[in-house]
């Protein structure tokens, strides 16, 4: 009979043994019909059922038919224990959907392919160097002209492909009051080619659109955009945009799926590369990556030699135009790089730099919490099957074999596990984009697609798979090893049962230290860096972004700040070129004094008239900015400069020398008119270097004003909440110079927050696992004590009447708990010592090997292990000798 048959006939078994039994009743009636005596047909018919069975083993598949009825037999199980089993669902649940969850955020960020042809042949180009600090590092930014003579020398072996980083842009589709801000990406014209894309509308760019600076302003759509933007509509071809000066032509729209190659940050549209325009020429100006395919047959590593020698020499030449007193650690630093050609698989990103060791970390937890989660369900189920050993006794007594016993219990674990898997996918779904909003920064949130799609199934299948394996096989093999004999007489020894479930305590036991180790670590690292001074007043301060199409002078500028000044609710106000903590910055090298420039060169920032007090730098010496005071005749200085130019004394009168820049020797003179405390400029992490303070307003070497077309407004508010002013300060300043626009607005307590959302992720989440894991720690410790004690009952009763002590009774009872509990706290130390290599570019300012970092998730453990002994050990408490004695 056909396998597809008995498989079909295990789902109707009803109508299967109503046609048996009619198929026995015809030949009966046969019999009887033939001449034959009934009862003599009936006899030598033979029994009914058992007729009936041997003729199911025919028609049925019988292994499914087994397997469904152990299926059956688990949910009743199930159904028996209520508590435990709602408890052992919830809590697999829990860590199933935590693991898919971390799954969905580390495929979605690092590992799911780009939408393009052999996309796994693609490498993008990093240069890997020795910092001034001796710290490793690289970059992935490259000029134009670099990029033509790698792409000329290449071009026999690889494809290679300009892609610039995506970023956010003012767009206006009508009138320019109109403003919208969109993600763009340059891309080099042979780009959709070489990756294998075809136009859902239109066309795509080709090499003929990226010849030349600014001649082709075309871009083309990608698809997501076009959807919520134009809502599909196939008319918009043709349609035009401004950004900036430039007005652009819509001429296609991008393939479904596809939205540019910087994972996290997909790109709205994409426009040439050479509507960078001057930037083309620029080799001082590095701007974007450079991918590369090779070519069917070509030697990856051959590409990077060829590579690596043409950068160098590059780099080389242009070190000639350098001033000659360039530090020679900054000078080898740059000239002697290393190439590397680093997988592109996913798609490459700063999103992926940032978070891809964090999310690694998270992931390891993840699984630990499920490890301990499956040792917690592993000793519930050891319990269970030591219960239901007489069950066992009796099934193998009438003929089951071991594989059937230990397809039994293997069906109530797979059961438990899809239950748990069901509960643990809707958590998945809503988990990871509540974390993913975690780690997004306010004004360029990242966008991950999640989508839960058959990458997804297959991780739950294989999950589910494994988690069945590792807590249902131990208690499996333990069930199908009982001795029908011993266990029907009441005699089977608990004792190497109890040994298992205490060996799975240290194992709950080290993996909980690891992972409350984890977690202190990135919540003191949080806590370090989020208490770093500042050094300015971050509180009811908003940043304005302004821009306005052609350079504006200095006086534009001025009239704006002194209306935001007029506002009501409006405390104080200046100019910056940047924010402070933007992530820009500008440094430059210096002389004091002749001598030659420091290998770390100091920052410079741009700033106005009253600046200082609206961010509240506490000026030391000397005088705030006047209005007629320019840029490069004065300067303001913090704490830093002075400690490294002037040994920490009064800089305040003096005089330092700037450079003119790498292709020119010319210095100019700058004296310092003031001298500030030392306030956080760039990054939290970093320690705050020399920083040097100059007037926003800035003239040539004829004294003439230099305009410039964006820079940033600070405004102070009187409110607790800025942000409710952010839309009047919006309108107030197109009000007071028409040709300006407010692209953007942050506070700036949201700058400096957004410098700890890896280490606020870290915390939250590793608070959060370490919280479940005490918990499945906890109730896993309660369970093994509850079982020894009902074990044990006979022999505490037994003791009680002899005259034990208590304490005693409660010291044998919980002793080789204990006992365990210091072994997987000794291997949690040792583990958590393993993993400094691992942890020590995700905390800040602890030492892994701080004594209170391994001695703090120790008492937690116990703390919890001595919580969680006393019901168990109150019960042993209160056994009654005199009942015990007499069933002995």
């Amino acid at each position: 009979m056909r396998l597809w048959i008995k498989i079909r006939n295990v789902f109707r078994r009803d109508a299967l043994n109503a046609e048996l039994e009619e198929e026995m009743r015809l030949h009966l009636e046969e019999a009887v019909a033939s001449g034959r005596d009934a009862m003599e047909a009936r006899r030598a018919f033979g029994n009914f059922i058992n007729t009936r069975e041997a003729a199911q083993s025919v028609k049925l598949a019988v292994w499914l038919d087994n397997l469904m009825s152990d299926f059956v037999f688990a949910s009743r199980q199930l159904r028996k224990n209520k508590v435990a089993s709602v408890a052992a669902i919830v809590s697999l649940g829990l860590a199933i959907g935590a693991c898919t969850s971390s799954f969905r955020l580390i495929d979605a960020l690092l590992f799911r392919p780009l939408p393009v042809a052999d996309a796994d042949r693609l490498r993008v180009m990093t240069m890997s160097f020795t910092d001034l600090e001796g710290r490793e590092d690289y970059t992935d930014s490259f000029n134009y002209p670099l990029f033509r003579e790698l792409r000329h020398a290449l071009k026999d072996q690889a494809a290679v492909i300009g892609l610039g980083y995506t970023g956010r842009q003012d767009i206006t589709f009508g009138s320019d009051d109109e403003i919208e801000r969109a993600h763009r990406q340059h891309v080099s014209g042979w780009t959709f080619e070489a990756f294998g894309l075809r136009p859902a509308v239109g066309r795509l760019f080709t090499e003929n659109d990226d010849l030349k600076p600014n001649a082709h302003p075309v871009a083309v759509l990608a698809h997501d955009y076009w959807r919520r933007r134009f809502g599909g509509d196939p008319k918009v071809i043709g349609k035009t945009f401004r950004m900036g000066k430039t007005l652009f032509e819509i001429v296609g729209v991008g393939p479904e799926g596809y939205a540019g190659t910087e994972t996290g940050t997909p790109a709205d549209f994409f426009i040439p590369m050479m509507m960078e325009g001057e930037a083309i020429h620029e080799a001082g100006l590095s701007w974007f990556r450079a991918w590369v395919a090779p070519h069917p047959g070509a030697s990856v590593e051959l590409i990077r030699q060829r590579s690596e020698g043409i950068v160098r020499a590059h780099r080389q030449e242009r070190v000639k135009g350098w001033p000659a007193g360039a530090p020679k650690a900054r000078v080898a630093a740059y000239v002697n790089t290393r190439l590397e050609l680093r997988p592109a698989t996913a798609g490459y990103s700063s999103a992926q730099k940032r978070y891809r060791t964090a999310l690694g970390i998270l992931g390891v937890l993840v699984g630990l919490v499920l490890v301990i989660t499956c040792a917690n369900i592993a000793n519930l189920m050891t319990a269970q099957a030591a219960a239901r050993a007489r069950e066992m006794a009796l099934r193998v007594s009438i003929g089951a074999g071991r594989l059937r016993l230990i397809q039994l219990v293997l069906a109530e674990s797979a059961l438990l596990a899809l239950c748990a898997s069901v509960l643990g996918f809707g958590f998945a779904l809503w988990s990871a984009p509540a974390v993913m909003s975690r780690i997004n920064p306010p004004d360029n949130p990242l966008r991950l697609a999640l989508p839960s799609d058959e990458r997804v199934f297959f991780f739950m299948t294989a999950l589910a798979f494994v988690v069945t394996v590792t807590f249902g096989l131990f208690p499996a093999l333990r069930a199908s090893s009982v001795r029908p004999v011993s266990a029907l007489k009441g005699g089977e020894s608990p004792h190497s049962k109890r040994r298992l479930m205490h060996a799975l305590v240290a194992v709950q036991a080290a993996f909980c230290f690891v992972v409350h180790f984890t977690a202190g670590l990135f919540l003191a690292s949080f806590d370090r860096l989020s208490n770093q001074p500042l050094g300015f007043s971050a509180d009811r301060v908003l940043s304005l972004q302004a821009s306005s199409l052609d350079n504006a002078p200095p006086e534009a500028f001025e009239q704006i700040v002194a209306h935001l000044r007029s506002l009501p609710g409006v405390e104080a106000a200046g100019i910056s070129g940047f924010p402070l903590l933007s992530g820009s910055g500008w440094s430059n090298d210096v002389h004091v004094n002749g001598a030659p420039p420091h290998v770390v060169a100091p920052y410079f920032l741009a700033v106005s008239p009253e600046w200082l007090a609206t961010m509240k730098v506490p000026l030391l010496a000397g005088r705030d900015f006047r209005n007629e005071d320019a840029y490069p005749r004065v300067a303001i200085v913090n704490e830093s400069f002075a400690k490294r130019y002037f040994d920490g004394e009064n800089p305040v009168g003096r005089t330092f020398e700037k450079d003119g820049g790498r292709n020119t020797s010319k210095r100019t003179r700058m004296e310092i008119v003031g001298y500030v405390k030392d306030a956080r400029y760039r990054d939290m992490r970093e320690p705050i270097r020399p920083t040097i303070y100059v007037p926003f307003r800035s003239v040539d070497e004829k004294g003439a004003p230099v305009g410039t077309q964006r820079a940033s407004f600070v405004v102070r508010t009187d409110s607790g909440n800025p942000l409710a002013m952010a839309s009047i300060l919006r309108k107030a300043v197109p009000a007071s110079r028409s040709e300006f626009r407010v692209s953007g607005i942050l506070t700036q307590r949201e700058l400096v927050e957004l410098h700890t959302l890896r280490e606020r992720l870290l915390a939250l989440l590793g608070t959060f696992f370490a919280m479940l894991a005490l918990v499945l720690a906890g109730v896993g410790l309660y369970g093994v004590l509850d079982y020894s004690v009902l074990q044990r009952r006979r022999e505490i009763g037994i003791r009680m009447a002899l005259g034990a002590p208590p304490a005693d009774l409660a010291w044998r009872v919980s002793a080789g708990i204990f006992s365990m509990l210091i072994v997987g706290s000794g291997a949690g130390i040792a583990l958590g010592l393993l993993s400094e290599r691992y942890l020590e570019k995700l905390v800040f300012g602890v030492k892994v090997t701080d004594w209170w970092m391994l001695a703090t998730p120790a008492a937690i453990i116990f703390a919890a292990a001595i919580g969680a002994a006393t019901v168990p050990i109150a019960r042993a408490m209160r056994v009654d000798p005199a009942t015990m004695v007499r069933a002995e």
